[in-house]
């Protein structure tokens, strides 16, 4: 188990009660409920507000991108800071923040402007997520904190389940503007019922923020992100793309080298000689694959290339994400007989069958022929979802909470800044690939490029010669594709986290007490 030293709360702080507990613990849950609600609601509006404001389908794609990229590049200095300067400060500094970003999303004027706050947006969320997690280790204890952490892992759940439906249901009645309000609106009550009942804690032996470690890191993040994203236009042997490439190279090689310098660093890499703790790191990765590149491709094909509502793609939605209001909390109950790693590889292999039976799905086809598959991968990306958030803290000491966090954090939300990125580029190199073989190479780049990002109506003007039923078909059989690729990912994933989750791969005895008390 961890350390189980008191709490580092700040002296003079009178010690909380049961009710005080409850109330932090439903604020660190109401802004987890809020940051999957900013990061699945756009995806919905993305037809509205490309009929709003245009912009190509690059920008466009950005107002998903820029949210994870600057939320993945920032959060482990998120979690550093929290240490350093207090979890409860850095708590209500992002809320204040993702509270005020996102009311003035609602009033952007252009992509331009959506683009740069959405960023700003996931800086706030990563302030938000990584001080809120880290207080939550000094509330509770044993037990009671896997069920807290839980908890919130569910309510992550609960925002990706309704979170597509709310935010239809904005768009279509209000707006898409609408969509960006209602985080606001989240924020704040965090805000104003669960900051004044928060105890001020932090690391007594921090440091101070590792400046050169953030900005290569972040350097590293965003050169990778970019040339992935620019590589189906350019080339994967263009210039600017092995430029990128070679940036997020040396930025990388840079980050390892002044992380193995510092005194404290913000990553702690003599962790990762650890196959246990490299085994939590790979589960987030695999549920980015079958579940998390899903909540942004499938809006955008049901109402983009479908041509359904957004309220019905909404309610299309749920039976992918529904399970993750009850799959966690069964998860982490059948961990009393089953180890983590049976139980993780078991869901992803449930996922990866999912995605298969997916891939077979026509396009147009009913909500209860597509509702079954999407059952089975919600289902199966359930089962390790509840585990990770738990294991993640508990390999570290809860002074350490922070920087515990932000290590996992950054590999879920970089590591699915990326694959979002690479699936967006796949997808546009396989719709791009089966347009080729029915028109001339100079004239369906554009529509290519229009009908990989789900707006049909422009790929229709850009490509005249194409009729609807091609274009429908070329992007089906590309999804279709696509799919088979995140299938064959997502059981590779399960078989390296079933390997490395394995208790005698730990040679560790604190990480292997830390983990197996979770297992």
């Amino acid at each position: 188990m961890p350390d189980a030293s008191p709490p580092s709360v700040v002296p003079g702080v009178q010690t909380h009660t049961r009710v005080d507990k409850l109330l932090v613990l439903g604020a660190v849950c109401l802004a987890g409920l809020g940051m999957p609600l900013a990061f699945t609601g756009p995806p919905v509006a993305l037809a509205a507000i490309a009929r709003d404001l245009g912009g190509d389908p690059a920008m466009l794609a950005w107002i998903v991108n820029g949210f994870m990229l600057a939320f993945g590049g920032v959060v482990m200095a998120a979690g550093t800071l929290a240490d350093l300067y207090g979890r409860k400060r850095l708590f209500t500094i992002g809320l204040v923040a993702f509270a005020s970003i996102s009311f003035a999303l609602g009033f952007a004027p252009n992509v331009l402007w959506l683009d740069l706050l959405r960023a700003a947006q996931g800086i706030a969320a990563a302030l938000t997520l990584s001080a809120g997690a880290a207080s939550l280790a000094q509330e509770f204890e044993g037990h009671a904190r896997t069920r807290a952490y839980s908890l919130l892992g569910t309510t992550f759940g609960l925002g990706l389940a309704f979170g597509p439906l709310l935010s239809a249901s904005l768009v279509a009645h209000f707006g898409w503007r609408a969509v960006f309000f209602s985080g606001g609106l989240i924020a704040l009550l965090a805000l104003v019922f669960g900051v004044p009942r928060m105890r001020e804690s932090r690391d007594p032996d921090a440091r101070g923020l590792d400046w050169p470690g953030t900005i290569t890191f972040t350097i590293a993040l965003a050169s990778l992100t970019f040339a992935v994203v620019e590589a189906p236009q350019y080339g994967w042997g263009s210039g600017v793309v092995l430029g990128l490439l070679t940036t997020a190279i040396v930025a990388l090689i840079a980050f390892i080298a002044v992380e193995r310098r510092v005194r404290r660093p913000m990553l702690d890499l003599s962790l990762f000689r650890y196959p246990r703790f490299i085994g939590v790191q790979a589960l987030p990765l695999a549920t980015a694959f079958c579940y998390v590149v899903l909540l942004i491709q499938l809006p955008i094909r049901f109402v983009g290339i479908e041509g359904r509502g957004e309220v019905a793609a909404g309610l299309m939605m749920i039976p992918l994400s529904a399970p993750m209001l009850v799959i966690p909390f069964v998860g982490a109950l059948l961990t009393r007989w089953m180890s983590a790693a049976t139980l993780s590889g078991i869901g992803l292999l449930i996922a990866a069958i999912g995605l298969v039976w997916l891939s077979r799905v026509a396009p147009g086809a009913s909500a209860w022929t597509l509702a079954w598959p999407l059952v089975v991968i919600g289902i199966g990306s359930g089962l390790p979802w509840g585990l990770m958030d738990s294991l993640s803290v508990s390999v570290v000491p809860k002074e350490r909470a922070g920087m515990a966090t932000g290590i996992f954090t950054t590999t879920r939300v970089a590591g699915e800044a990326i694959i979002l990125a690479a699936a967006g580029a796949v997808l546009l190199t396989l719709v791009h690939a089966q347009l080729a073989h029915r028109f001339v190479a100079t004239t369906q780049a554009d529509a290519a490029r229009y009908l990989a990002a789900g707006d049909l109506a422009r790929a229709s003007r850009s490509l005249p010669g194409a009729g609807h039923d091609v274009l429908v078909q070329a992007h089906a059989a590309a999804f279709s594709h696509l799919l088979l690729a995140l299938a064959g990912l997502t059981l590779l994933s399960g078989v390296t986290a079933f390997v490395l989750l394995r208790p005698r791969f730990s040679k560790e005895p604190a990480i292997e007490r830390a983990l197996a008390c979770n297992s």
